[in-house]
């Protein structure tokens, strides 16, 4: 894909993203909107600022507006061809920097539901039915993004410890992260061993004979059976 065409996109996507997060009243048409702008540029084989700026550069005195024209004659609504131009003239669109802003606390607690394998309709429906509280998650997470600077500081945060803790079976909430904030670097998934058995026997490589055994009843028995025979399990 283009690079502009896939800078835009992936705006857009985070945007659909932000949007459900919010719960916009408007969101249904708005999603559709920006996932039709979304197939539109993924599929263009062009870069849409070049479109844009060969519209715009046109010689007669009319040219003014031909490039925002130009978006919207590829299929795109108005109010996102008016996005693709501010993003080709500024690099970066408003609507999007207020909405990460206005989302901040949001984002980060629908990451760590995320994380708990909780998805954000979920997270919804239960906060409705008083399930989880969801006032109990803003204070913390508001402290976190203080604490790490920006939301996505802030979500890298969470997915580290939730990996270190999930490989050691441990529990961890927000707080967690603000108690391994100074360790986070040091913080690693537990490694996963896998070791083979056959037919519930342990078994073991002789790196002397090069060859498989079979520890039965304390004897080391010469594997000679097939390699699809062989069971790995994970030891904890």
């Amino acid at each position: 894909m283009v690079m502009a065409n896939q800078e835009i996109s992936q705006i857009f996507g985070e945007i659909i993203k932000l949007l459900e997060i919010k719960g916009d009243k408007a969101l249904n048409f708005k999603i559709k909107a920006y996932k039709k702008a979304i197939g539109i540029l993924d599929a263009m084989q062009v870069d849409v600022a070049e479109v844009y700026k060969e519209a715009a550069s046109a010689k007669a005195s009319a040219s003014r507006g031909k490039g925002l024209k130009a978006i919207m004659d590829l299929g795109i609504g108005e109010k996102n061809a008016k996005k693709i131009e501010e993003y080709i003239k500024k690099q970066k669109i408003k609507d999007f920097e207020e909405l990460k802003e206005e989302t901040a606390i949001q984002n980060i607690i629908a990451h760590y539901f995320e994380t708990k394998g909780v998805g954000l309709q979920e997270l919804k429906n239960n906060a409705k039915k008083k399930k989880i509280i969801y006032s109990r998650f803003t204070k913390p997470a508001k402290q976190l993004m203080e604490l790490a600077g920006s939301v996505e500081k802030a979500k890298q945060a969470i997915t580290t410890v939730s990996q270190w803790a999930k490989t050691r079976k441990l529990d961890y909430a927000i707080e967690t992260v603000f108690k391994k904030w100074l360790e986070l670097d040091r913080l690693k998934p537990k490694e996963i061993v896998k070791k083979p058995f056959y037919k519930g026997d342990p078994m073991i490589f002789s790196e002397t004979k090069k060859k498989w055994f079979v520890i039965k009843d304390g004897e080391w028995l010469e594997y000679v059976g097939k390699k699809e025979d062989v069971e790995w399990r994970i030891i904890e």
